[in-house]
């Protein structure tokens, strides 16, 4: 099992992800949360297409972090 770093971003009147581990994986939604749900089905696929092609799964190597700063 592998955890991908995913990165949701607010776009107009929904909401956005993308995994940089897996280009062109992508997902939108209304809420953070449905998007969240659509890109976990998004990877599930796309991974899914690679194992069907016999392409090399690639592992998680993205890491993010929060920090806080002072405004």
């Amino acid at each position: 099992m592998f955890r991908y770093t995913i990165i949701v971003e607010k776009a107009g009147s929904n909401y956005s992800a993308y995994c940089p581990d897996l280009p062109g994986c992508i997902a939108t939604g209304s809420s953070v949360d449905q998007t969240i749900k659509r890109m976990k089905n998004a990877i599930e696929f796309h991974i899914e297409g690679l194992k069907k092609e016999g392409l090399e799964i690639p592992k998680p190597s993205v890491k993010a972090e929060y920090i806080e700063v002072a405004v």
